[in-house]
């Protein structure tokens, strides 16, 4: 993605000191989804931000920049596609996934895992901050694979009423980061949220069952999903044991 905001940033909006932001249809399409730049990032900019379909990314040395892209990528828990080698670890069960238990550590592992084509991370230290206060406050959960009584992989995300947002997972072992997907669309549907936010469209992503919508689309479910419960709160960390084990 084209990241030269210097260019473009007569182009945007420059946040107020209020939790406020344009409309999400403001956004340019080169690059895509592309809405505004600065504020902060309290709980309250946050939750409103992720309430109408926005989310910040932003690379070190750059002011936070907030995107709506349109189309916009997500998973239907229902619609997780398995395959049949996933399929056959998950009822293997040589693994154990917890929930909300080490959710420090899973923000630091997908800061720290390299990527490929990918130099540094997105997750500068004020983002660590910021998500570690929102799991705190219980918006914010992890889910975590353990192999072995070591943390092999995992994903964490924002949850506001029964919608769930995906900010990052890593993988330390093979299919580490695709078990804890699975067990998180398992506990999903037990919570009856309708929609997993997977922000930008890759291939990963498809292979794994996610599509693009357009972004009317995904407001309009998350105008219906966010004002659902469940509360925030912790999940329990063994919600989701023998999920798959035959």
């Amino acid at each position: 993605m084209d990241r030269d905001v210097s260019i473009r940033s007569a182009m945007i909006a420059w946040l107020p000191a209020e939790p406020a932001f344009p409309p999400v249809d403001s956004a340019l399409a080169v690059p895509n989804g592309l809405l505004a730049a600065g504020g902060d990032l309290s709980p309250v900019r946050l939750l409103s931000a992720y309430a109408q379909g926005i989310f910040p990314w932003y690379a070190p040395g750059e002011p936070i920049l907030w995107w709506s892209p349109d189309p916009r990528m997500v998973l239907f828990p229902d619609e997780l596609r398995i395959s049949r080698s996933l399929s056959k670890t998950l009822r293997r069960g040589s693994y154990e996934v917890r929930l909300d238990s080490a959710f420090d550590a899973v923000v630091a592992a997908c800061a720290e895992t390299p990527r490929s084509g990918q130099n540094g991370t997105w997750i500068v230290a004020e983002m660590r901050a910021a998500y570690a206060e929102l799991f705190r406050l219980g918006f914010a959960h992890s889910v975590e694979t353990w192999i072995d009584g070591n943390l092999a992989g995992g994903l964490y995300g924002v949850a506001l009423g029964r919608a769930f947002y995906g900010e990052s997972m890593f993988s330390h072992r093979a299919d580490a980061s695709k078990i804890a997907l699975a067990h998180l669309c398992v506990q999903l549907r037990r919570l009856g949220f309708g929609i997993i936010d997977c922000q930008m469209e890759t291939a990963h992503l498809a292979s794994l069952g996610a599509r693009p919508i357009p972004r009317a689309e995904f407001r309009a479910l998350l105008d219906r999903l966010v004002r659902q419960d469940p509360s925030p709160g912790r999940w329990p960390s063994d919600a989701v044991k023998d999920a798959f084990r035959s």
